[in-house]
């Protein structure tokens, strides 16, 4: 079978790696490309090669199509996969491979550019006959237009970057009044992720399934489908956990569904692995929202309960091959669950929480996968996704598959940062989890942070790991001990070392002198990260809640709200600006 001999990899971290996997078995080189920050990754060691592609901040490095290309023509690639994010849906970059000499890994750049719009991708599937969301498919240009389109559409509804993906450059507006803020908002994020702040209106589904297929299409006219996967279980419109099959799609519905998807990957001429993204409404009626040209995230479980190796399917299409199977040939065996470990802080909003893994330990046995980019050591930077692993578990059904998951999230030990081990189990034992519904409402809300933290607590107990100290001068610790013949854990309190208290004193005195004993009056930051705007000036009177700037950290947008009403005093930061955790913002005064 005639593949490449090797293939640089545009990309960093477990998708990366997983890449790599795949290009390991069918016998072809490996190069990885990497920033200044990812000097010691995991996904640099693995390759056979690894170039540098910083020279600028580090987040942007691997934007950088010229450094990547030379590095590709440095290394003598004949090949480039992107992954996903960074330039996996860049239709410029995947023409450049292509007048470069290099085969793209992926779609072709026109069907990139068509889906790559969710605008003109809306406009394609209903000319098509691919039902999608009740909207606009032209720009939206102004605040009231946005108002003309609620009292229309009926309210809530959401306005989109046109670029968009991931949650980004997407807002749920559920009145007039929220209409100017909202618009400029995913204008915003359109132009600082996508460079595109083209937006549109649609409806906004409340409390609908989220129901995406998977499609392969090869340059020969074939293209199949391998079944949906749910992923309705978000976060700030941001998966955590995926599975499939759905709990809510039958065989009948699934033929539908996978006929809609094939429907759209014709009709931008689609090859490649790529993913029909739509919502299922709560009296079954299916909508196509949008499609994905690359590999996502949640591969995983199709390719558990299908048997595939997706990112061999695309190696192959795009070396001029066939599919390996036929419609008629795909099975869908048992049932497959991905949880996401991300370092987010879910008792502080999944506010993303940076730092170093002192110690990590993965779980094995029948039916677990666990995809990571990371080991003992590793950084988790505040310039990237906090994304350290997706724990995936296969099933002969759904309760199995969730048991198994269980017991995976017992195994996996992530010490260092906080993570989402916690949350996954306190979803995955309610009882709306395990009933198939939606979990709309119980995802965000303070009861499942509250069990989630309980969780991880009784997690770090049970492993004998340390989670951090225990109140002033002592540290939890596990031992095992033997009592008439039978082993118990105990866990006892041992005194921390004297330099511990002083670390900690002089902590609090920095803290102190950066602001951080500021008091009930100040407002923080509540991450690292860059101010992107400033929604307040010096002497506004704020209510409650009203939003005072907005930083963003990990890709991510997040709104700093005044805890209480009172004059804006003492503003200290401004657009552009970098913030570290607990900096002061501005201080609220009852004056």
């Amino acid at each position: 079978m005639a593949v490449f001999s090797k293939v640089l990899v545009a990309n960093r971290g477990e998708i990366a790696i997983r890449v790599f996997r795949t290009l390991r078995e069918l016998g072809i080189g490996t190069v990885a490309v990497y920033s200044e920050a990812d000097r010691n990754a995991a996904h640099v060691a693995y390759a056979d090669e690894a170039y540098l592609v910083g020279g600028g901040p580090a987040a942007e490095s691997y934007l950088s199509q010229e450094r990547i290309l030379d590095a590709a023509r440095r290394a003598g690639a004949e090949a480039i996969h992107p992954g996903y994010g960074f330039l996996a849906e860049n239709a410029s970059f995947a023409r450049a491979c292509v007048d470069a000499g290099i085969v793209w890994i992926g779609p072709p750049a026109d069907a990139i550019e068509a889906m790559g719009s969710k605008i003109e991708a809306r406009e394609r599937m209903r000319a098509a006959g691919v039902p999608i969301v009740p909207g606009v498919t032209q720009p939206v240009e102004s605040a009231d237009e946005v108002r003309r389109l609620g009292d229309e559409l009926g309210w809530p509804i959401a306005i989109k970057a046109s670029a968009g993906g991931g949650g980004r450059g997407l807002k749920v507006v559920r009145d007039p009044a929220e209409a100017d803020r909202a618009l400029e908002s995913a204008r915003r994020e359109g132009e600082a992720y996508f460079s595109d702040s083209a937006v549109y209106v649609e409806r906004y589904l409340e409390d609908p399934r989220h129901v995406e297929v998977q499609v392969l299409a090869d340059a020969h006219g074939n293209v199949i489908h391998l079944g949906e996967r749910d992923c309705t279980i978000q976060r700030r419109h941001q998966k955590l956990i995926e599975e499939t099959p759905s709990p809510a799609v039958d065989e009948v519905l699934r033929a539908r569904i996978g006929s809609i998807a094939v429907d759209a990957a014709r009709a931008v001429g689609y090859q490649s692995a790529g993913t029909i993204e739509g919502l299922l409404s709560r009296n079954g009626e299916y909508f196509f929202l949008e499609m994905n040209t690359r590999i996502q995230v949640e591969h995983t479980v199709t390719e558990l309960v299908t048997g595939l190796d997706l990112i061999r399917e695309q190696v192959l299409v795009a070396a001029g091959h066939e599919l390996s199977l036929r419609q008629e040939d795909v099975r869908l065996n048992g049932h497959a669950i991905e949880c996401r470990i991300n370092a987010e802080d879910v008792g502080n909003g999944f506010l993303p929480a940076p730092g170093t893994i002192t110690a990590y330990r993965e779980p094995a046995g029948p039916g677990v996968r666990l995809d990571s980019g990371v080991v003992a050591g590793s950084e988790i930077s505040p310039l990237y996704d906090p994304m350290i692993a997706k724990l995936v578990v296969h099933g002969v059904d759904r309760e199995h598959a969730r048991r198994r998951m269980l017991r995976a999230l017992d195994e996996l030990v992530v010490e260092g940062v906080k993570t989402l081990i916690g949350f996954h189990k306190a979803l995955l034992t309610h009882p709306c989890f395990i009933e198939g519904e939606t979990c709309h409402g119980l995802v965000e809300s303070e009861l499942l942070a509250a069990r989630a933290a309980e969780l991880e607590n009784g997690h770090h107990e049970r492993l004998g790991s340390d989670p951090g100290p225990n109140g002033r001068g002592q540290t939890p610790t596990v031992r095992s001990i033997e009592v008439d013949g039978r082993r118990f854990d105990v866990r006892v309190l041992r005194p921390e070392p004297p330099f511990v208290e002083l670390a900690r004193r002089r902590r609090e005195r920095d803290r102190a002198r950066t602001g951080g004993g500021a008091g009930k009056d100040a407002i923080v930051t509540p991450m690292q990260g860059t101010v992107l705007a400033v929604e307040v000036a010096e002497g506004d009177e704020v209510e409650a809640g009203q939003v005072v700037c907005i930083v963003e950290a990990m890709k991510m947008e997040n709104e700093v709200h005044a805890h209480r009403a009172g004059r804006i005093t003492e503003l200290s930061v401004a657009p552009g600006q970098p913030v570290k955790t607990g900096q002061v913002i501005c201080i609220i005064s009852s004056d």
